[in-house]
């Protein structure tokens, strides 16, 4: 079954389908440049299979392609910058102490 991420910005969120089915969601706010990140999940019956991550990558590649900023208050999307580090530059500087990421390699 295919994997998508939608934009859903009547709800302030992106989801993770798996066909036709929401299995997962990134809520998020646009304001002045900068998309804030406060919340994701996704359905336990689904663990273990990625999903979380293509969800998170999605939404970072969402924020690049519109040029805005992101603030990471997620974290389990934190987490998964730090891991890729090629995503850090969506974090300005300045923020990245804020969110335990002032060590990471941009």
């Amino acid at each position: 079954m295919e994997t998508s991420v939608v934009d859903v910005p009547d709800k302030g969120r992106f989801e993770v389908r798996l066909g036709e089915r929401v299995v997962g969601l990134a809520s998020y706010h646009v304001e002045n440049g900068v998309m804030t990140l406060p919340h994701t999940e996704v359905d336990p019956s689904v663990g273990g299979r990625g999903i979380g991550s293509a969800l998170v990558a999605g939404v970072l590649d969402a924020a690049r392609e519109r040029g805005l900023h992101v603030l990471p208050y997620c974290s389990f999307i934190r987490h998964y910058i730090q891991q890729h580090p090629d995503y850090m530059d969506l974090v300005r500087g300045d923020d990245r102490p804020h969110f335990g990421l002032a060590t990471a390699q941009a």
